[in-house]
């Protein structure tokens, strides 16, 4: 089946005329070995949405038998709490949709990378209350997910020295930036709740400073989250599925294999 795409609302909270409407476009697995399901948020500093890191990504998943879910959520000139609203509605209509796209609506799996990666973990670590949100029978569904998977994500909105100064005035918008503080920061509100998760980054890159995710990795771990995390000595910013590195390519195989240890694809 082609990829298609549907409106994640009638009418988005807090859209904009003229500007781009947030949707998410279907990838269906053909043959599908499971009934997991991949929700997948694109980087781009939260300016544009990386191809490769959407639609690169879902036919990857596709290759492993599991549907996917790319997430065309709103990015500059939004600011807060657009891309958070739009990552919720992903999961939440994933989840409404559930007997439709034939997945298990306790088994969606959020993938992010870089700016990306930062929507998904702040996905699954922010509780408060989104303005927009309860509109209608979609949003009685939970937006948690059951796993995360994050490459080479932006987390700290905090610490100035390695976070991403770009993504992180972009989502909060210049007028909120006093909100960079430890209640919006994954590293720092990450709970027991938290999703378990798969991690990888480089080293070297030069994009998003590695210790965004030693840092999630060591919050995970002291609230008890299971955290798988690779890092790769070399590499830059924005790899994908790495293609042209064989050595960091691995991390889509150790992924597969993480995705057969807590139960989303056949052992």
């Amino acid at each position: 089946m082609e990829p298609t795409t549907v409106k994640l609302w009638d009418n988005a909270p807090g859209q904009l005329e003229g500007e781009e409407i947030p949707s998410i476009t279907c990838y269906p697995a053909n043959p599908q070995t499971t009934r997991a399901a991949l929700v997948i948020f694109p980087g781009g500093g939260y300016a544009f949405r990386a191809d490769h890191e959407g639609k690169g990504y879902a036919e990857w998943a596709n290759g492993l038998g599991m549907s996917a879910f790319v997430v065309n959520y709103r990015v500059k000139p939004y600011a807060f709490p657009a891309s958070a609203n739009d990552a919720r509605r992903a999961v939440r209509y994933v989840r409404a949709h559930a007997a439709e796209f034939n997945v298990d609506p306790d088994r969606i799996c959020v993938m992010g990378s870089s700016a990306g990666g930062h929507a998904a973990a702040f996905l699954c670590t922010y509780r408060g209350p989104l303005e927009g949100e309860g509109v209608d029978a979609v949003d009685t569904y939970s937006y948690l997910p059951n796993a995360q998977i994050l490459c080479y994500p932006v987390i700290s909105l905090v610490e100035a020295d390695i976070w991403h100064k770009g993504s992180v005035e972009i989502f909060m918008g210049t007028a909120n930036l006093p909100w960079t503080v430890s209640s919006f920061s994954p590293d720092r509100i990450a709970d027991a709740q938290t999703p378990q998760a798969f991690i990888w980054h480089t080293a070297e890159d030069g994009g998003v400073n590695v210790i965004n995710s030693y840092r999630y990795a060591e919050r995970l771990r002291r609230m008890n989250v299971p955290v798988e995390m690779h890092i790769f000595p070399h590499g830059g910013h924005g790899m994908g599925l790495a293609s042209g590195m064989p050595y960091v390519a691995r991390w889509s195989e150790m992924c597969a294999e993480w995705f057969k240890l807590i139960g989303f694809l056949p052992a």
